[in-house]
């Protein structure tokens, strides 16, 4: 497998990022909660997310825990004088026209390397939305890794990761843990923090009730 400087493990340099994370959250009244995963490759939730300072406060948390989270950008970002600077920021470029999909992009990089931690907000955007994205839950399946809870609690102040999640193929049973885990943690703004479903649950929910719907016809 490739190995990436990002891989690579440098004590002095976790040591001060943790400080880093550590006095930024004391500054502003934070506290921490969860483990850093004996894994070494796994999807990030980036939950609740509905305010600009989302992406400083899970930077200080991945600091924390010494978690290097890396990210997806559209591949235009890597092209040019500064390609160099957004993969040393841990940035990871796809293509949303290449035939194999994003998925199938991510989990082959998951496959590529020895380490990976991706960070994925699976509401994409900071406005609330009627479905998460489900980019995260199928980019974990196809990779075979977990899925791990980041989450920002506004309400408490607190901040950090829940438990893993493996895949188990059955995706309403897995969604109705992530909603439980979810269930009491408020965004800066709660209001634009929609509803935690994927748009494939309602598809199934339409293909149980097939049958049924054909039997009242008959």
């Amino acid at each position: 497998m490739r190995k990436l400087a990002s891989d690579l493990p440098c004590p002095a340099v976790s040591a001060f990022k943790r400080f880093l994370g550590k006095t930024y959250l004391r500054a502003i009244g934070w506290t921490w909660s969860g483990v850093r995963p004996d894994v070494p490759k796994f999807v990030v939730i980036a939950a609740p997310h509905t305010s600009n300072w989302d992406l400083f406060h899970m930077a200080a948390f991945a600091f924390v825990f010494d978690i290097p989270l890396a990210w997806l950008g559209k591949h235009t970002l890597f092209q040019g004088p500064g390609k160099r600077i957004f993969r040393a920021l841990g940035g990871i470029p796809v293509d949303r026209r290449a035939p194999q999909g994003l998925v199938s992009q991510v989990a082959d990089e998951f496959a590529r390397r020895d380490k990976l931690v991706v960070a994925i907000p699976p509401e994409g955007t900071r406005a609330r939305r009627d479905y998460w994205k489900s980019g995260f839950y199928y980019i974990a399946a196809e990779a075979k890794v977990p899925i791990l809870m980041g989450f920002l609690d506004f309400s408490r102040k607190q901040g950090g990761y829940g438990p893993l999640l493996w895949p188990s193929g059955d995706v309403r049973a897995d969604m109705d843990k992530i909603r439980a885990f979810y269930a009491d943690k408020a965004g800066k703004h709660p209001e634009l923090f929609g509803p935690i479903r994927l748009r494939v649950e309602d598809d199934l929910e339409d293909a149980d009730a097939m049958p049924i719907k054909r039997a009242v016809g008959e």
